[in-house]
């Protein structure tokens, strides 16, 4: 996994912790950050683009998804500020990333298949 995106220490952390629930996380992690980007794309709340990149920003860390994590912090701070903006441009940062990283989370994802 790239460690430029993804702190490979934080999934073998987690994978320990969670054993036979890890591929069930994976599937979760990739599924709400679908859910939240597109709630990025579409909003036009600052309120909403706060409170989204938040929830966005914390299950990144948890995942070890440190640039992205990054990226969802700024977007949190800028849309919190007045005025607010250059959201959008951070919204196009974080879709391009989680775009990079996706593939790498599926690749684990393989690699750890779920037991029956």
């Amino acid at each position: 996994m790239d460690d430029t995106h993804v702190d490979r220490s934080v999934l073998s952390a987690l994978q320990e912790v969670m054993e036979d629930g890890y591929p069930d996380l994976l599937d979760i992690f990739l599924a709400d950050s679908e859910e939240r980007l597109k709630v990025l794309r579409a909003t036009d709340s600052a309120a909403l683009l706060v409170e989204t990149a938040h929830s966005f920003k914390g299950s990144s860390s948890n995942m070890g998804a440190a640039r992205l994590t990054e990226l969802c912090h700024q977007l949190e701070q800028q849309a919190s500020s007045s005025p607010c903006t250059g959201v959008q441009e951070l919204v196009r940062e974080i879709d391009r990333e989680f775009a990079d990283i996706r593939p790498l989370y599926e690749a684990e994802r393989q690699r750890c298949p779920a037991k029956i």
